[in-house]
């Protein structure tokens, strides 16, 4: 009687684990991975708590060179499905790869309906507005900062809600409720860009290490400049070009990105007595570096709000 007291206690208690565990997993929502933060956090944005959302390419690393570790390939088969911009250097490289991985995926790319920037080799690489496809006879490559335009955001996020439709459609209408209340926030981010990128006293021309900022200048009709030559460190020769057109168009800002390194940036701020700023366009919190980015356009404008903020009265003009 004893021995059958003991067996039937351990029964139930493996009983109790695995119910407890199988509820678990129905308590956990479905995974989908996607390439980068910002969109990790548009999509997190729309899917409430319906999925659990991770990014391949963690902070600090270049999408455009980017390997998966071996845990995120196996993580990777746990997801129903993968969000891309369809146009980085690790979504072209690795699509196959992890589609081979785990078939089963769901592959859903984001750009559809984005007016894309076609880039040719150029040194510098200048970009002007209204012109951004060169005249030389080069191939053309997709401009894959995607994401760094409000515009392209717009479109981005309907893409995610689409997808999100798709893989859950008996929550469409939360999807596009949440969709419709971020719409209405980046129309908003848009007004406040605007107010300090069109003032008369705001920089025109920037400079910036790696071209990451085509779609941000495009939105705003400003000329962005890069050290980056065809994606490479640039020779002596042209670091000179480069140092003399921001002396001809009076640049002030150079911005810098963590991934990249910033001694060229430094010499030339030195020559041309320009101040530089760090930024991240692959970091989650996305809306505060687009905001970053417009105030450091126009640091009067900046000066101004706050010293609002701080005493209550604006600067005299």
């Amino acid at each position: 009687m004893k021995h059958l007291l003991i067996l039937f206690t351990i029964l139930t208690l493996i009983s109790c684990r695995q119910g407890s565990r199988q509820k678990q997993q129905a308590d956990t929502p479905p995974v989908i991975t996607v390439t980068i933060e910002p969109l990790r956090n548009w999509t997190e944005a729309i899917a409430g708590n319906r999925f659990q959302v991770v990014s391949m390419v963690p902070k600090g690393s270049s999408p455009e060179t980017y390997d998966p570790t071996p845990q995120q390939l196996a993580d990777l088969t746990h997801s129903c499905a993968y969000l891309s911009t369809g146009y980085l250097g690790f979504e072209q490289t690795w699509h196959e790869r992890l589609k081979q991985n785990a078939p089963h995926l769901t592959f859903f790319e984001l750009s559809q309906g984005i007016d894309l920037i076609y880039s040719h080799s150029h040194t510098p690489h200048t970009q002007h507005p209204g012109n951004y496809e060169e005249e030389e006879s080069h191939t053309p490559g997709v401009e894959p900062h995607l994401w760094m335009s409000v515009v392209n955001a717009r479109i981005i996020v309907r893409n995610i809600c689409t997808s999100l439709c798709s893989l859950a459609p008996n929550h469409q209408a939360e999807f596009r409720h949440r969709t419709d209340s971020l719409c209405r926030q980046l129309d908003k981010l848009d007004s406040y860009l605007r107010s300090f990128l069109s003032a008369s006293d705001a920089d025109s021309t920037f400079l910036i290490y790696h071209p990451a900022l085509s779609y941000f200048a495009r939105d705003y009709g400003l000329r962005q400049i890069s050290i980056e030559a065809d994606g490479k460190e640039p020779s002596a020769a042209q670091l000179k070009s480069v140092i003399d057109q921001c002396k001809r168009e009076m640049v002030s800002v150079i911005f810098v990105q963590p991934e990249f390194d910033q001694r060229n940036a430094k010499l030339i701020a030195k020559e041309i007595a320009a101040i530089i700023v760090s930024i991240n366009p692959l970091d989650y919190h996305w809306e505060q570096e687009m905001r970053n980015i417009a105030e450091h356009l126009n640091i009067s404008r900046l000066t101004d709000i706050h010293l609002l903020e701080e005493t209550g009265r604006p600067t005299a003009r």
